[in-house]
């Protein structure tokens, strides 16, 4: 999967900015499984934990599509990984190849981005089930940085466990 890794501007607005972000890290994410096959991606780089770029990439998955159909477009879907509405099942490694996990995460990554594309507004609101509360697309957005940035700190030492390759 190719994704085009580009800075985020240094003068523009929040909506732009925040666009930009996100699609940084988005991108991020991709460099850091590109070119690995299932049982690279599989690989744990510090047992006793379970944590894979598989696993990341599925979970990144699970993420876009609950943060930006469920909770902001209302949508009523399921969980991609779960039919019992357990968002850790996302983290096991087994259920797909590398190709499936980046199609699934590349299709809720458009999905995402058609979603904040059509909003009127970062005000624009949802529902998070979960905390029992409303939340804003600049929430979610915000949000979605942190949880692509946290993430990417971790794809960085299971990449470098990989092979060796290091830097963001």
């Amino acid at each position: 999967m190719e994704m085009e890794r580009i800075g985020p501007p240094l003068r523009a607005g929040e909506r732009e900015t925040l666009r930009a972000f996100l699609d940084f890290h988005r991108a991020t994410l991709a460099m850091k499984c590109r070119g690995l096959t299932d049982e690279e991606l599989r690989r744990r780089s510090s047992p006793p934990s379970t944590l894979t770029l598989l696993g990341l990439l599925r979970h990144m998955a699970e993420v876009e599509r609950t943060w930006f159909r469920r909770v902001i477009n209302a949508e009523d879907i399921p969980l991609i990984w779960s039919e019992t509405g357990d968002f850790q099942a996302a983290y096991d490694p087994s259920g797909c190849t590398g190709a499936e996990a980046l199609e699934v995460w590349q299709r809720e990554v458009a999905h995402s981005r058609r979603i904040e594309r059509d909003a009127e507004s970062l005000d624009v609101t949802g529902h998070q089930a979960r905390w029992g509360e409303d939340v804003s697309l600049r929430l979610v957005m915000h949000h979605m940085a942190h949880e692509y940035a946290r993430h990417n700190g971790h794809a960085d030492f299971l990449r470098e466990a990989v092979d060796g390759t290091v830097g963001a």
